[in-house]
């Protein structure tokens, strides 16, 4: 490309419109054209940012790929009907003819891929340096690309917001389907044995009513009452409580029992042994035992399926009751809220990811609420503790604290995990920074947290780290909008104790 039709093209932009004669004279002597093929790559996520590019013909995608999908964030075109289309959704006229400017601004890496879109695609490229000499030299560049860049950032933003919020249900559904899974097993196997064990005890029932005296009955009925009142073993002996089963067995079966082997595990359940058994059972003559102890073992299924339905229809509550407060359904946005039960329902929607992982609560007792929104800190609490979690790789220690200082709630959450590079500190809550693998990040989730307690609930979050233990601390205003609660997100590293 000549001289003339390179500054001819140069002209005819936007972001260089204003530019004087000797302006557009040096722009154009320190202009590198670069003629791309279609799907050729002009620059990598994660790579260090060199250039900014200028586009005068062609398209360019910009992508990203997150969690192993390749995400479209924008695309770049010199087709006016495809610029006007984009203007519609709050997108400058100017921002889709350039990129690359922002990571050079930020001293970072490009935080997306860009390929050439269509066979006629030309960049115009403008080394680092030069850059920067061209917002000294041509003020009007840095008047259209500032608005670009606010652009940017907050369609990031949004975008980050969005895709942590599918994140975040995503999470919760995954949680909530691995917590239910053994509840509602218990549900559906107690349902299923309930009609048969019904029907069982009914047959128990006539078949001993008609073989006992009354003198009998009483003595199954004390039994039965005594049963109800016997409290489930506090240390439950696994190798002692198969002895029990199969010596309560082996004498049923010797007795005449038609389920021996029911019997023995009802009773050993209950920590219970066969000379327990036989005491309670004098008085019952041996042509009716065979009837009570059938009966016995009806009894005892059909109060072990009631058991196990009572104990699964809490926990569902449970889990059900901690996805509505995790997610804040039926609720003002605003509200009085306790931290430490936002902390519990995080615990609970993130459990299959902490298995493995001890987790060491130290919560100040008489904490007061707060006035917030807890759906928003909750995505905070999800960040700061998913981020631990994958840092500790499936063990190690995860403790949360929540103390009152001052005028200030500390909410801390520590890991003994590999630990923040030092370097990095610094940076952590920068928007697009990341210490994880291409592919594996946005570098927006701390920056979302930092907005979520800084801006919506006037606090401040901290990191220090070492080796070995990373505490994230979080101070939110017990009232109002106390400045002490509000200083700025300093990073350091932890100090030996």
């Amino acid at each position: 490309m000549n001289s003339e039709v390179l500054r001819s093209a140069l002209r005819g932009l936007e972001i260089f419109e204003g530019l004087t004669e000797d302006q557009l004279d040096w722009l154009v002597s320190v202009s590198e054209p670069r003629v791309l093929a279609d799907g050729e790559i002009l620059f990598r996520d994660g790579e260090e940012a060199t250039g900014f590019h200028v586009l005068l013909s062609g398209g360019l995608v910009v992508t990203k790929v997150v969690d192993g999908r390749e995400e479209v964030l924008t695309r770049h075109s010199t087709e006016e009907e495809g610029a006007a289309a984009e203007e519609h959704d709050g997108k400058p006229a100017a921002a889709h003819r350039f990129t690359g400017e922002l990571p050079l601004l930020t001293d970072g890496a490009y935080v997306a891929t860009a390929a050439a879109s269509g066979p006629a695609t030309t960049v115009v490229a403008y080394a680092k340096p030069v850059f920067f000499e061209m917002l000294t030299r041509c003020h009007g560049v840095a008047a259209v690309l500032i608005p670009v860049l606010a652009w940017r950032i907050k369609s990031s933003e949004v975008q980050a917001r969005k895709r942590a919020t599918v994140e975040a249900l995503g999470t919760l559904a995954a949680g909530l389907a691995h917590e239910l899974n053994n509840p509602a097993a218990a549900v559906a196997r107690a349902a299923q044995e309930l009609v048969p064990a019904l029907d069982g005890l009914t047959r128990t029932a006539q078949a001993w009513g008609a073989a006992a005296t009354g003198a009998e009955r009483s003595v199954l009925d004390r039994l039965a009452d005594e049963l109800d009142k016997v409290p489930p073993p506090v240390v439950s002996d696994p190798l002692a409580q198969a002895d029990a089963e199969e010596e309560i067995a082996d004498w049923a079966e010797e007795a005449g029992a038609e389920r021996p082997g029911l019997l023995g595990s009802g009773v050993a359940d209950l920590g219970l042994e066969l000379g327990w058994l036989l005491e309670r059972l004098e008085g019952v003559g041996e042509p009716a035992l065979p009837a009570a102890l059938d009966h016995l073992a009806a009894l005892l299924e059909i109060r072990s399926l009631a058991a196990e339905l009572r104990a699964a229809g809490p926990r569902i509550s449970q889990l059900v009751s901690a996805t509505r407060d995790y997610a804040n359904l039926d609720r003002a946005p605003e509200q009085r809220f306790a931290v430490t039960d936002g902390l519990e329902n995080t615990l609970v929607v993130l459990r299959s990811k902490l298995t493995g992982i001890s987790v060491v609560r130290e919560y100040h007792p008489d904490l007061p609420e707060l006035t917030g929104y807890p759906s928003e800190l909750n995505q905070v609490w999800t960040n700061l503790v998913d981020n631990s979690a994958e840092a500790m790789e499936g063990s190690g220690t995860l403790t949360l604290r929540v103390r009152v200082e001052g005028v200030c709630m500390v909410v801390e959450i520590a890991d003994s995990g590999r630990g923040i590079p030092e370097e990095s500190l610094p940076r952590i809550f920068e928007p697009f920074y990341t210490t994880k693998d291409v592919g594996k990040g946005t570098g927006l989730g701390l920056h979302l947290s930092y907005r979520i307690v800084t801006q919506r609930h006037h606090g401040s979050i901290t990191a220090r780290s070492r080796p070995g233990e990373t505490r994230m601390l979080v101070r939110l205003p017990l009232s109002g909008t106390d400045p002490a609660c509000a200083s700025p997100a300093t990073t350091s590293p932890t100090t030996a104790s």
